[in-house]
């Protein structure tokens, strides 16, 4: 009898589960879904059988992320494509925060749970939820191996004098305290893919990655291993983004403190929440921001200046981290999307070898695709995320090694 081949990827947030089945023979989806309102009385599931093409929706209260995957269980079955499945070979979940500990995709028993635990402090809003899923998905499959991939990981090589903060190590080490980077699986993925695109070996090449959705970060990848990057103890440092602030002097936070009056609490809703674009003119979709920039409103031009202005910083910055870049990839949401963000990010770097071609920068397109001019010095790409495909094949990878 073959091995199985199939990983189920789980995303538990704290009030939603997304999914996705996998056949790893090919990396094709067989099933892809949605759970939200999870604990509400107005929760929905939303699943689709891919290979057919059939969406099926449920509508009605959900009370907890147990009940939550066992109604995914439900759907895979009808689908023959059930949790019993002997087809199965894993699940894959992902972590946001792995801290030091976890450097890989790891196999999750009581330790591995009793350590995600422990870094709550560091990742209140996401550890929590996580640990949620992993709990679920062993109770209800207690012999399928588990594996927990974390967002950080991929970030774990990047050298000290990039990862410390300028404070007393004892105090940083003591807190847990120093710059661990997020959508680590984004960045391993998009810096792999882009080395491909360009005919080479992921060692060669020296990337830029840029990921820009509501969430936004940089990374500077040399040979394949990240040497920097813009989140750092969470993922509000960096980039301008959706609601979330990125770089800001740290005293601003005492000042509205001791000036403003605000509470520790007021200002992470601000900083978090009520910042970045969203603060700036009211909107975080990008797109509404250029349709209300054509229309000529200066709120969200002065927003997506900003937005620019924070974002070509980062890339000169980490061209002069790598010394040598072979290319600059644009991801996710708005880097794949949006080609007035991608245009203005590099206007004015010509002197570094960027620039993007006017007709490649506008035409849409599905796969990674370079939209440089074809003499470029420094290739300038898109190339569409797979985060739950990553998951899935570190997943594998890791099932498969430990079963040889």
């Amino acid at each position: 009898m073959s091995s199985p081949t199939r990983v189920l990827v789980l995303n538990s947030g704290s009030s939603s589960l997304k999914y996705q089945l996998l056949d790893m023979r090919d990396s094709s989806r067989l099933a892809v879904g949605l759970v939200e309102r999870i604990g509400e009385r107005t929760s929905r599931l939303e699943h689709t059988h891919v290979t057919d093409g059939d969406t099926r929706e449920q509508n009605g209260p959900i009370a907890d992320h147990e009940a939550a995957l066992k109604a995914v269980a439900g759907e895979l079955s009808r689908d023959g494509l059930g949790l019993d499945s002997p087809e199965l070979a894993a699940i894959g979940h992902r972590v946001v925060h792995g801290g030091m500990f976890f450097t890989e995709p790891t196999l999750v028993d009581d330790e591995v749970l009793t350590e995600i635990e422990r870094l709550i402090p560091v990742a209140p809003l996401h550890n929590p939820a996580n640990l949620t899923g992993l709990r679920t998905a062993r109770s209800l499959r207690p012999d399928l191996p588990q594996v927990a991939v974390f967002d950080t990981a991929f970030h774990t090589t990047m050298p000290e004098s990039a990862a410390r903060y300028a404070i007393d190590p004892r105090i940083a080490d003591r807190h847990r305290i120093r710059r661990y980077g997020f959508h680590g699986t984004s960045h391993a993925y998009v810096s792999r893919e882009t080395a491909r695109l360009l005919g080479k070996d992921p060692a060669e090449v020296n990337v830029i990655v840029l990921h820009l959705g509501n969430g936004a970060s940089a990374s500077a990848v040399e040979g394949g291993r990240c040497v920097d990057t813009s989140m750092g103890l969470t993922p509000l440092e960096g980039l301008v983004m959706g609601t979330r602030s990125g770089d800001l002097d740290p005293a601003v936070i005492f000042h509205l403190e001791r000036v403003g009056g605000m509470s520790t609490d007021e200002i992470d809703t601000l900083l978090n929440k009520r910042s970045g674009l969203f603060g700036l003119c009211g909107d975080n979709d990008m797109r509404e921001i250029r349709r209300r920039v054509d229309a000529g409103d200066e709120a969200a031009k002065l927003a997506f200046d900003i937005y620019i202005h924070r974002l070509r910083k980062y890339i000169g910055a980490y061209y002069a981290v790598l010394g040598r870049v072979d290319a600059v990839a644009f991801t996710a949401g708005v880097g794949e999307n949006a080609a007035p963000v991608r245009e203005a990010a590099v206007a004015g770097l010509e002197g570094l070898g960027l620039a993007v071609d006017a007709g490649l920068n506008a035409a849409r397109g599905d796969g990674p695709r370079l939209i440089s001019p074809e003499d470029a010095r420094v290739k300038v790409a898109v190339v569409p995320t797979d985060e739950e495909l990553e998951i899935a094949t570190q997943t594998y990878a890791l099932v498969e090694k430990n079963s040889r």
